[in-house]
């Protein structure tokens, strides 16, 4: 197969369907039943064998249907639905080809004729949409590039997004899907080779401060509930030609330029800030929560974002996701979380639906542990593999990242009401509610104090156990 290129520059084989509005497609949606008459009437045809999944429950063993995410079930309080608050993102989902550093596409998506036209993408968010109306998620998420191609200038893709996005208001009015985030894709044109706020060229600096305020002002009008940096390129390979300390003061102008024009356009949507710690530069700003953290306090930011924390990102950074979750809404900064997860046999970012219940549990007994995540939420930043080429395919990988996450949420509030964590950190840390340790969390105590206090003690032998092990029995009790 001849190749042709996809919109990120990527190699992928010719589309071996036929464009969604030729005349045999026409024929065969006229025969089963479906009008012809408007775009958006043959968009709904491409996934007529699947019927809306519904849940089943546990015993089930249909594999589009739900066995443990049950929308409308209490959990704590509130539904499930308004729990785990899913999203489907629209890049790996509708845009990606499945192509790698080795090989072109292989994803079969009948639906796109493998053109970078307008039509062309009105009509891929009439599939979007389509799909997670029967997926039943309640939210969506993009970047400005994956709804609306690239113009030949900025006032062309200005045009080209606004009329995507037309029809993406269009379907959220229709459908009842939110929108939970919008961003900017700063990243894969060679423009922002060396990164966009960070950039050397200041040129560079204000076309991307150009695309993010169109990219902000359509999350508005949109109504999403949130709005994400992502570094993409933002950090260096070589400190030999790097001024760092400049870098990041104009990486902390471009953020305050943003909280700005939020106030001038009226938009009251939440901030987030995404760690990553590499991949593609050699290290990236936003290497992981910490550094992100001190970042926006040191720019005076900390009021303004929260963070985005994502699995995979995680593992990069050698750290755990329940570490980055706990560190980050214990300094009420967790504000949403990317659901996938990493093969930690490769180094890379493979981004991979989650399936590990261990995983989905322990991301639930810390957002639990926090009151929840809204107005963030829990969005499948998440891609099949390429050898999950056909369509269906992103409906097993979705029902099982779904599935996984209503698992962990019912096991984490299993545990949570049985208060064998807590009650067992509690007691732990108890030579702290009263006495010399009482006086150390009040701030009452000197290193004289405490000099004085151990030379009449003497010493200090160990006397409380970890217990790792019987916790982590304990949680297998649970699952």
């Amino acid at each position: 197969m001849s190749p042709t290129m996809n919109h990120r520059g990527v190699i992928s084989p010719r589309r071996r369907f036929p464009a969604p509005h030729d005349a045999g497609t026409l024929e065969r949606l006229r025969v089963s039943g479906i009008h012809t008459k408007s775009i958006r009437e043959t968009a709904m045809a491409f996934f007529t064998d699947i019927s809306k999944i519904e849940y089943e429950g546990p015993q089930s063993r249909n594999p589009l249907a739900f066995r443990h995410y049950n929308a409308d079930e209490m959990v704590e309080g509130r539904t499930m639905r308004d729990h785990l608050r899913f999203s489907v993102c629209y890049w790996h989902t509708f845009r990606g080809t499945g192509a790698d550093p080795f090989g072109a596409g292989t994803l079969q998506r009948p639906w796109d004729d493998g053109t970078e036209s307008v039509e062309n993408a009105k009509n891929r968010v009439r599939v979007a949409f389509e799909f997670i109306e029967k997926l039943g998620a309640p939210f969506y998420c993009f970047h400005d590039r994956d709804v609306a191609p690239e113009g030949a200038n900025l006032a062309e893709s200005y045009k080209n997004l606004d009329a995507v996005a037309d029809v993406l208001e269009e379907e959220q009015q229709r459908s009842g899907i939110k929108l939970l985030w919008g961003t900017a894709n700063l990243f894969s044109h060679p423009r922002y080779l060396h990164g966009a706020a960070t950039s050397c060229n200041a040129d560079v600096f204000a076309y991307a401060a150009a695309q993010v305020k169109k990219a902000m002002e359509v999350t508005h009008r949109l109504g999403g509930e949130n709005y994400v940096f992502w570094g993409g390129r933002e950090g260096y390979m070589n400190l030999y030609n790097t001024d760092m300390k400049r870098e990041l003061d104009h990486l902390a102008k471009f953020m305050h330029m943003a909280v700005d024009h939020a106030k001038t356009i009226g938009f009251t949507g939440q901030f987030l800030f995404e760690p990553k710690p590499k991949e593609p530069t050699k290290h990236q700003y936003d290497f992981d929560a910490a550094a992100c953290l001190n970042f926006l306090r040191q720019y005076d930011l900390l009021d303004h974002v929260k963070l985005n924390i994502e699995t995979n990102h995680a593992t990069l950074a050698g750290h755990t996701m329940a570490h980055e979750l706990v560190y980050s809404s214990i300094q009420g900064a967790l504000g949403s979380i990317d659901a996938n997860t990493g093969d930690l046999l490769l180094g890379w970012d493979t981004d991979q639906f989650p399936t590990d219940i261990y995983l989905t549990t322990q991301c639930m007994l810390a957002i639990l542990d926090q009151g929840g995540l809204a107005p963030g939420g829990v969005n499948f930043d998440a891609k099949v593999r390429r050898e999950s080429f056909e369509p269906v395919d992103l409906f097993h990988a979705h029902i099982g990242g779904m599935d996984a996450f209503a698992r962990g949420l019912k096991i984490a509030a299993a545990i949570r009401a049985d208060g064998v964590l807590t009650d067992f950190v509690k007691t732990r840390y108890r030579s702290y509610d009263a006495g010399i340790g009482a006086k150390i969390e009040s701030g009452a105590a000197s290193f004289e104090d405490l000099a004085a206090y151990m030379l009449e003690a003497g010493d200090v032998q160990p006397n409380e156990s970890g217990r790792q092990e019987m916790l982590e029995n304990l949680v297998n009790m649970y699952l």
